[in-house]
């Protein structure tokens, strides 16, 4: 199973995005608090549609916590990293970290020693960022079909 890290995100509809793609590729999806939202908002409901039910979530109190449940790797997603996503070979079981929509990832976290290394999504160079459960689709598929699309049909 690969797992989805999201760093004290903020916005709901990312979040419940990240749900309904926990479902869909059988990751697990942590979320490290402080949240933006509470679990119950409808936008992070509505976001999730009926998926709620077949995603695999959990909420942490920190990071250490969600990197305790990680038994693989942990690859911190980030702009400042020079290493494309496309560049690792990710193995079931890792983790892939992201940050908070309106900052990233803060340089404690990319200094944590859980973290295998530092990757990059490509994008123009005028462009600031993706969207958090943008970023997240992208770095998961990858992921997953590296590894096989483990029970994808």
């Amino acid at each position: 199973m690969l797992h989805m890290i999201f760093l004290e995100p903020e916005i709901p509809g990312n979040s419940g995005a990240a749900i309904r793609l926990s479902a869909c590729t059988g990751s697990m999806l942590h979320l490290v608090e402080p949240l933006g939202f509470d679990m119950d908002d409808a936008k992070l409901r509505r976001a999730g549609l009926d998926y709620h039910d077949l995603a695999h979530v959990k909420v942490h109190p920190d990071l250490d916590s969600a990197l305790a449940e990680v038994p693989g790797r942990v690859w911190a997603f980030t702009g400042r990293a020079s290493t494309p996503y496309t560049e690792v070979s990710y193995a079931d079981s890792d983790g892939l970290l992201f940050g908070r929509e309106s900052v990233g990832l803060p340089a404690w976290a990319m200094d944590h020693p859980r973290i295998e290394g530092l990757v990059r999504i490509h994008m123009v160079g005028s462009a600031r960022s993706l969207n958090l459960a943008n970023s997240a689709s992208i770095a998961v598929y990858e992921a997953w079909r590296q590894i096989g699309f483990p029970s994808g049909v």
